[in-house]
């Protein structure tokens, strides 16, 4: 695929990738990075253009990091992890002079902001509210509960807690009765709660620019948090007509006009298509390398391009693929947790490695032998990826491999 025309634009990533990093610099363009300082040393080190910052502290002399960038010539802001999200749109409402891109971000940062606009856009949600305190989520399971009709004996349905604006499946909890309320901390209110939504989990990456879909995937899910493929199988590529339909409504209503959204959907066993929520990151899973695996191109390139308001569209022609060029094959990641308190081996069965399917693994033993605490989905001990040309015969690695036990 030919690499896109050079631009002296200094783009700003925020957060810290090293794909992403290599993704920007391989497009030829000036950059600098906005990370943590603790990466400064490797940055320099690397002659990486560095700029060190807390993103996680609300800053009151913030406008300094605009003037800092300002400065260095960058235009364009783009957010890698999800704490980043607001200050890119804080940064391009800036340098765009339209502070309504802020605004905008917040929408996709605040879980219970989010699910009211898709409602109000007339898109399907689940029942919600914010909870403030432990007897806010007791009143909400019983009520939920009690407009399901249910009888004496009847098992209760659980809802679902998760923090307001923190990625994925962090601090993400099931709640089946009082005693799993009881084991959440303080620290994590407020907090949103939310009806279980039954059916098939999935997510899209869309591509948008000038509020215009360049590019769409279809991530499907085998086990949320452990285990996804790229594109989906046939089953669920059938509903993308639909998809896209809700995709296109949900950047309309949230004004989306510039990067890439990750919107994950649940489809009822009925046929209903629910909306969960959406992120305007990089999504986790290993999507953008399992897409540039499938199709060819760096996802990491296409959130720049996609990002950058004065990207043309003879650059996206050369490096999207046509609607008409099927993938590569389907490409599949499973992440791995140690089902053991302490790690004493590491067991790959040889019939993995043989399979023709198998691509690599970054399993390891860590110098801790001590598993530490799972917070989310977001402290695996590494990935299996696989690449095949049926759709099935990855769904059956990834949920036969997810049942054993690489951590002894």
């Amino acid at each position: 695929m030919e690499r896109v025309q050079n631009n002296n634009k200094v783009t700003a990533l925020l957060g810290w990738s090293l794909p992403a990093i290599e993704a920007v610099d391989k497009l030829d363009r000036p950059f600098v990075v906005v990370g943590p300082p603790e990466f400064e040393l490797f940055a320099k080190e690397n002659e990486i253009s560095f700029v060190g910052w807390q993103f996680q502290r609300l800053n009151e002399t913030s406008v300094e990091l605009y003037e800092q960038l300002k400065a260095l010539g960058v235009e364009l802001a783009v957010p890698l992890y999800e704490e980043t999200v607001e200050w890119a749109g804080a940064l391009n409402a800036r340098f765009r002079d339209d502070p309504r891109v802020f605004n905008r971000s917040l929408l996709l940062r605040d879980k219970g902001l989010m699910k009211r606009k898709a409602q109000m856009a007339g898109m399907r949600v689940g029942v919600f509210e914010e909870a403030y305190n432990k007897e806010d989520i007791h009143r909400f399971l019983k009520r939920v509960n009690e407009a399901l009709i249910k009888v004496d004996g009847d098992p209760a349905d659980p809802i679902h807690v998760k923090p307001l604006n923190k990625a994925g499946a962090v601090g993400h909890r099931v709640i089946h009765n009082a005693a799993d309320i009881s084991d959440i901390p303080e620290e994590d209110f407020p907090c949103l709660m939310e009806s279980h939504l039954d059916g098939q989990e999935f997510s899209c990456e869309a591509f948008i620019h000038n509020g215009k879909v360049k590019f769409l995937n279809i991530t499907e899910y085998i086990k949320l948090g452990h285990s996804n493929f790229v594109p989906a199988s046939s089953a669920l590529q059938e509903w993308r007509p639909r998809i896209k339909e809700e995709i296109e409504k949900l950047i309309a209503s949230f004004e989306v006009e510039y990067g890439v959204i990750h919107p994950e959907f649940f489809i009822s066993p009925d046929g209903t298509l629910n909306f969960g929520e959406v992120a305007a990151r990089i999504p986790g899973g290993h999507i953008f390398d399992l897409i540039e695996r499938a199709y060819g191109f760096s996802a990491y390139q296409a959130q720049i391009l996609c990002s950058d308001p004065d990207t043309t569209e003879e650059e996206f022609d050369a490096f999207f693929p046509k609607d008409t060029e099927p993938p590569k094959g389907y490409a599949g990641s499973l992440m791995v947790y140690p089902r053991v308190r302490v790690i004493e081996c590491l067991d790959v069965p040889e019939e993995l490695k043989s399979h023709p399917y198998f691509d690599k693994h970054d399993m390891f033993i860590p110098a801790t032998s001590k598993v530490a605490e799972r917070v989310g989905f977001g402290n695996h001990y590494g990935t299996i990826f696989f690449f095949g040309d049926d759709s099935e015969e990855m769904r059956r690695l990834l949920t036969e491999y997810e049942k054993h036990d690489f951590y002894l």
